[in-house]
């Protein structure tokens, strides 16, 4: 399982493990589909070590599910090459990145 999730109260926390890219595609989902759209969102890449466009573009679906620009989220414990990913592609811009 390369996909965890965590609820506590209103926030709801995905922890990704190992690889974050398309093979991951339905268990991300379903790990963000089983919380209220108006939960916070908090993504930890603490275990994760690699991280494609496919994850990107997965990121992206889940800001859209918690509701777009008023989405509540952040993305937590960015290795330095993931957030090299992140700051390449502008997530800082659509992201709170801690």
């Amino acid at each position: 399982m390369n996909i965890s999730t965590k609820t506590d109260g209103n926030k709801h926390i995905i922890k990704i493990h190992g690889r974050f890219d398309f093979n991951v595609q339905n268990e991300f989902r379903k790990a963000y589909e089983q919380a209220e759209k108006s939960s916070f969102f908090v993504i930890d890449f603490m275990a994760a070590d690699y991280m494609d466009s496919s994850a990107l573009g997965m990121l992206l679906l889940l800001r859209d599910y918690a509701g777009g620009d008023n989405a509540r989220m952040e993305l937590i414990n960015c290795k330095a090459e993931i957030s090299n990913i992140l700051e390449i592609s502008n997530f800082q811009k659509l992201f709170r990145i801690s």
